[in-house]
């Protein structure tokens, strides 16, 4: 993600014809794009930042960028092959010869498996201190450390097992009502450190919840309608 909060594309294409098509429409989409020639250089860029959309104009050596983005622990991005037959491992492929319609079918796709993504993993610092209900119904201090759409960090000076379900109501800063969450223990720290996931949320704070990630989204939005 870029400082302007835009999402960033690596483009592998010689092909000027891909180039410029592909180019035309990421933008449209606010994707900022970096095109690299080789899939060597395509490697050598991920290693040194990340990326939200990797877009390949499929080459014999394509597969060396799939097998490293598998391999390592980079950030795992929307895969978009460029190709004339079907590529495994890859979330959306664009049939060639490319078309702008199918160009843009094909991103609109890609933009929306990113946004979800994006919303599904990203986390958002909170520090609130929150008596919580343990799974034998006794209370425990945590502070509540982030939140997002799929679960939530805390942290505690109690230990905790993984599966275990805490309940606890939690006021987001600026809403008017506190919100009930019950969540279960996915993984824990020596240091105090949980991260859980959500096990149940009433439904109507579960639309606060989304209301308020909602507007701490911050996405530059495309020029185009999705």
């Amino acid at each position: 993600m870029t400082s302007d909060m835009a999402f960033e594309c690596l483009l592998v294409s010689r092909d000027p014809g891909v180039v410029c098509t592909m180019n035309k429409l990421l933008g449209s989409l606010s994707i900022s794009t970096n095109i690299c020639l080789s899939v060597s250089r395509a490697i050598d860029q991920l290693s040194e930042g990340s990326a939200d959309l990797i877009v390949v104009d499929w080459q014999d050596d394509s597969a060396d960028l799939l097998h490293e983005i598998r391999r390592s622990g980079w950030h795992k991005p929307t895969v978009v092959a460029v190709s004339d037959h079907p590529v495994l491992g890859v979330h959306v492929v664009v049939r060639k010869p490319v078309t702008e319609a199918s160009v843009a079918t094909s991103l609109k796709a890609a933009y929306s498996r990113m946004l979800r993504d994006y919303r599904c993993h990203t986390r958002y610092a909170l520090m609130s201190s929150v008596q919580a209900t343990d799974k034998n119904n006794q209370s425990v201090d945590v502070t509540i450390t982030d939140i997002g759409d799929g679960g939530v960090g805390l942290s505690s000076r109690e230990e905790f097992a993984i599966g275990d379900v805490l309940s606890f109501r939690l006021l987001l800063p600026g809403t008017e009502r506190a919100i009930y969450i019950e969540a279960r223990v996915q993984w824990a720290r020596n240091y105090g450190a949980l991260g859980c996931e959500y096990v149940r949320i009433p439904p109507v704070d579960l639309n606060i919840l989304h209301d308020w990630l909602k507007r701490k989204t911050q996405i530059k939005k495309p020029l185009i309608e999705i």
